[in-house]
């Protein structure tokens, strides 16, 4: 068990963020078996397997500890602003101290039994070559793989910490751990992670001492995560919410009579429905303003497809029955055969 210890200035100062280099570092797993684990993951995977292909594949695997998938803490800088740019983040990572890698290289293999992997082991002799070449690979990774679908991946992002800031608001503390992972539970100025693998006996006390706690959500983990090193800045990465968004595929021949029956917008609102979502998340997923989003959502309760559901101060919305109904119909209905249009029907 992991436990940080926080007294209630340093709870005050707790923050969230999201980090693109931490997600194109954690999305390294997906070509290893911890795909196995991420089910919702597999079209995204597919989708940037050709791009992959043509990249310095050896160096970027490398960086994965086979045996429980954990990273070197050095490639997830603390990142500098809640949504920070990816190339003021590689900048980071560029300026870290060379000893560091070394250091850390050997604290993310060996506990597990692991060699360094051959490729960074014989760049050790000049780990600020070696970390030079990791950061160059990271930047082609990017913008080959990650950047075309960082859209969607930064609207899940984005909701996710919109749901922890109200959670926190309005239920507190308690409620804000409990809810990211039932390993992590708050009692009386304790955080605590309960650990999994070998080392579950084991209590580590890492206190904050002002050094603020940060909270990053990841399109890329199963559950939730800290830094390897104990001395490492306070940062816990966790599952961020609505992943099942991301396996979503564009609409079917069979799903455009409900864009005809409802409109286009309205029939994607009611898709998105089958989890509760306020306003704001489905503004922000969709990336448009709320009372966009408040006006669709009106007609679609007056149709009784969704249904309103109080949390506290805000509505949440979910599928109704009978929405619920006609979404699952939709998808399951073969697409009628499209025939050519006879001048004497057009309208």
């Amino acid at each position: 068990m992991i436990r940080f210890r926080l007294d209630l200035r340093d709870l005050a100062s707790t923050s969230f963020a999201f980090s693109p280099l931490q997600e194109t570092v954690l999305s390294l797993r997906l070509w290893g078996g911890h795909a196995e684990r991420l089910p919702h993951l597999r079209g995204l995977r597919e989708a940037m397997r050709p791009a992959f292909g043509q990249l310095d594949v050896d160096l970027l695997t490398s960086l994965v500890a086979r045996r429980r998938y954990w990273v070197p803490d050095f490639l997830t800088p603390r990142p500098p602003s809640p949504a920070p740019d990816l190339h003021a983040e590689l900048a980071a990572l560029r300026a870290t101290d060379p000893a560091r890698v070394t250091q850390e290289l050997e604290q993310t293999f060996r506990p597990l039994g692991e060699p360094v992997p051959p490729r960074l082991a014989a760049g050790l002799a000049d780990p600020g070559l070696l970390l030079s070449e990791i950061a160059d690979a990271l930047q082609s990774y990017w913008h080959a793989c990650l950047l075309p679908h960082w859209p969607r991946l930064r609207s899940v992002l984005e909701t996710d910490l919109a749901h922890r800031a109200r959670t926190l608001a309005e239920r507190g503390a308690g409620d804000l751990f409990s809810d990211i992972s039932p390993r992590l539970t708050w009692v009386e100025g304790v955080l605590s992670l309960e650990r999994t693998g070998s080392r579950t006996t084991s209590v580590t006390d890492i206190p904050i001492v002002g050094r603020r706690l940060l909270l990053t959500p990841s399109c890329f983990v199963d559950g939730v995560s800290t830094m390897l090193g104990p001395d490492a800045p306070p940062h816990i990465i966790y599952t961020a919410r609505g992943l099942a968004t991301l396996a979503e595929k564009p609409p079917s021949l069979a799903s455009r009579s409900l864009d005809r029956l409802l409109g286009r917008p309205r029939a994607r609102l009611l898709a998105l429905l089958t989890e509760p979502a306020s306003t704001t998340e489905l503004a922000h997923r969709l990336q448009v303003t709320p009372p966009a989003i408040s006006q669709h959502l009106s007609v679609l309760a007056a149709a009784h497809l969704v249904n309103r559901v109080r949390d506290g101060r805000h509505v949440l919305y979910r599928q109704s029955p009978l929405g619920a109904a006609l979404h699952r119909a939709q998808e399951e209905i073969q697409p009628a055969p499209e025939f050519a249009q006879r001048p004497e029907l057009e309208p």
